[in-house]
């Protein structure tokens, strides 16, 4: 299992200011804490950005490169970012994500077929929904490796993400039971007759609840995602508990 930083986001003041100054110097500190701590992806998402201002993309992929070579995945649901950052990047990165939204399978699914990137497909339906059961979930999965095949990208690059809930939804715990079968039988080969590789975001967890849930939570998920199988695991790379639990679970594992 391998830990992705998701620390440098456009959400994260220090990166917000050093994306206004294009100074280079505040995300590389990040970085490379994050590389120290063991992240071996480091995730970069700008945000929201208009459009005299896309090139922060590849500002991002540039400052963290000019420290680092770990690899880098790019997460943005704007094609043209993605593209931007995908242009500058000097080994090919990850993309993060396709949907069965029909403008992200029109626009940013043929990206990953020209540049040959892995592709992170959340198993997310039509009108970026998440449905709750793992039964739904593994029939998009169905779907959007369909679509894949068709567009010429091969199997190998899809990564599959069923989506963690956050402790604000309905019924959060069965859904996060849901998550742990789908990346039990996703990567077991149970659905497409081979082991299938799977990414989930373990900060969605908490996500607007930090201040009063305690983390425990993400290191119990974290270690039933990875005795399930789990290839990725997006998370904070600053947060002490998760660093301690990926390096546990490397030792088992």
């Amino acid at each position: 299992m391998r830990l992705i930083a998701d620390n440098i986001h456009g959400l994260n003041p220090v990166v917000a200011e050093a994306m206004v100054e294009l100074d280079p110097k505040p995300v590389q500190e990040l970085a490379l804490q994050c590389v120290k701590n063991g992240a071996d992806i480091i995730d970069l998402n700008p945000g929201h950005l208009s459009r005299r201002r896309e090139d922060r993309m590849e500002f991002l992929v540039d400052a963290v490169q000019e420290v680092t070579s770990v690899r880098l995945m790019l997460d943005s649901p704007n094609p043209r970012l993605l593209e931007r950052g995908l242009s500058a990047c000097v080994q090919t990165p990850i993309l993060d994500a396709v949907s069965l939204e029909a403008i992200k399978i029109a626009e940013i699914l043929p990206l990953a077929v020209t540049y040959g990137a892995e592709l992170v497909a959340l198993l997310m339906d039509r009108d970026s929904r998440t449905p709750p059961g793992v039964d739904e979930k593994l029939a998009i999965a169905i779907e959007i490796r369909e679509l894949a095949i068709e567009a010429g990208l091969g199997t190998d690059k899809i990564i599959y993400d069923p989506v963690l809930p956050s402790l604000s939804w309905h019924d959060p715990f069965f859904q996060l039971g849901e998550v742990i079968k789908g990346v039990r039988l996703l990567t077991s080969g149970a659905i497409f007759g081979e082991p299938a590789k799977t990414m989930t975001g373990i900060s969605n967890l908490r996500s607007g609840m930090r201040s009063h849930v305690p983390d425990s939570i993400d290191t119990v998920a974290l270690s039933l995602l990875a005795g399930a199988g789990l290839d990725f695991a997006l998370a904070d790379a600053l947060q002490p508990t998760i660093v301690e639990t990926c390096r546990s679970v490397r030792q088992i594992l």
